[in-house]
């Protein structure tokens, strides 16, 4: 008996692994986002910390690219026909 060789498939296909990379851009961007508003001084508060992009919009961004992540690796593969 004759066996031919078996094609190796990835487990994600191309188009998995671009939006697998956006997702990560985008919890990058999230934490960039929510970083800094410290103070040199450890004695003096700098109320900068709870600003809007510190406490909702860099948390919501980070969330958003998790959400992409998790769409990534359960998208269904293209059918070729």
């Amino acid at each position: 008996m004759s066996e031919e060789p078996q094609k190796k498939e990835f487990l994600f296909a191309k188009r998995n692994f671009r939006f697998l990379m956006l997702s990560l851009m985008v919890i990058a961007i999230g934490f960039i986002l929510m970083s800094g508003g410290g103070s040199d001084d450890p004695n003096v508060f700098n109320p900068e910390i709870f600003s809007f992009r510190r406490i909702r919009l860099a948390p919501t961004i980070v969330l958003l690219g998790f959400g992409l992540a998790i769409y990534a690796i359960l998208m269904p593969p293209k059918k070729n026909k």
